[in-house]
């Protein structure tokens, strides 16, 4: 059975949030090579003009550490 996979999220609000979200999605790159995570999925979100997400997806196993490491704002299961 495959591992479920978590969605670690960031968000950001304000006039500003597109653009921070992204640039988080940047460090969230930087991180994912650094630590030679098993999955490389990130990505940015925008709702509006005033919300944005960045997140990063990760094994549930490696969750905790990550979590721990990164702080996100809140996670949900990962469904492609």
């Amino acid at each position: 059975m495959q591992e479920r996979k978590i969605k670690l999220i960031w968000d950001f609000r304000g006039t500003a949030a597109a653009k921070t979200a992204e640039h988080h999605e940047i460090h969230l790159k930087e991180y994912v090579t650094a630590k030679k995570l098993n999955l490389n999925i990130t990505g940015c979100t925008t709702f509006n003009d005033m919300h944005s997400i960045a997140f990063l997806v990760v094994n549930e196993s490696e969750m905790i550490t990550v979590r721990d490491a990164l702080k996100p704002h809140r996670g949900e299961v990962y469904t492609e």
